[in-house]
């Protein structure tokens, strides 16, 4: 029998369902590498990103770039007013994320872990398999997939 291929769910994080989910608070317990993203007038004003987890993303100028500091190549966008409002810079060239980041397994609203998932995040579309991934949702109701083989790493509950 074939499988019939289902195209991936779409969320934003204005869709309904988000309201529904029950979410858990957890603090991020690392350090990570942070660069400014300012090109010179006469460079790309964007910087198309291949995520550590496989998905694409576009940093603007202006944008923070953040890696774990084992993987400083392996880096991600934030933007600029989130990343001020989350992170603290701790030295030059490294921060650690002081706000709460809300996580939920992303097969809460799949029910199947092999659906892919698009996450429309602030920084462009990610796709990706509901069982490999959290949804995460932060200060100002963004939301991002957050990969579940990272929280036990990176994150701790909180009380």
């Amino acid at each position: 029998m074939m499988k019939i291929e289902s195209k991936p769910l779409v969320i934003t994080s204005s869709d309904s369902i988000l309201q529904t989910l029950d979410f858990k608070p957890y603090r991020s317990k690392v350090e990570r590498r942070v660069v400014p993203f300012f090109p010179k007038p006469d460079q790309p004003q964007t910087l198309e990103i291949n995520t550590p987890w496989g998905t694409r993303l576009t940093a603007r100028k202006g944008d923070f770039l953040v890696s774990e500091i084992e993987t400083p190549d392996d880096y991600w966008a934030i933007d600029p007013v989130i990343f001020e409002e989350s992170y603290v810079i701790i030295r030059p060239g490294y921060c650690v994320k002081k706000a709460i980041t809300l996580l939920v397994p992303l097969t809460d609203v799949t029910g199947d872990p092999d659906q892919e998932v698009t996450v429309v995040t602030l920084e462009g579309d990610e796709t990706v398999r509901a069982g490999d991934f959290y949804l995460a949702k932060g200060i100002k109701g963004e939301i991002w997939p957050y990969p579940k083989e990272k929280i036990k790493d990176v994150m701790t509950p909180v009380d």
